[in-house]
């Protein structure tokens, strides 16, 4: 059974902006010193989402989504 990490907020967020009208959109949270780790979601109609964060040790690392 997968147990997932406390819920957390994130520290930043940031969008990006590339060819109009389209931005990405990245977020961080966790440890700003942690040990960086990027998220990448299953593509095209998902998103990133609050669960996400939670797979992650939020002590331990520098937790990046990006959508």
């Amino acid at each position: 059974m997968l147990t997932l990490y406390p819920d957390i907020k994130p520290n930043a967020q940031h969008r990006i902006a590339v060819d109009p009208p389209h931005e990405l959109y990245v977020e961080e949270s966790g440890n700003p010193q942690g040990m960086p780790v990027l998220v990448v979601h299953g593509g095209p109609g998902g998103g990133c989402e609050d669960y996400h964060r939670r797979f992650f040790d939020a002590e331990r690392y520098r937790i990046i989504l990006m959508d």
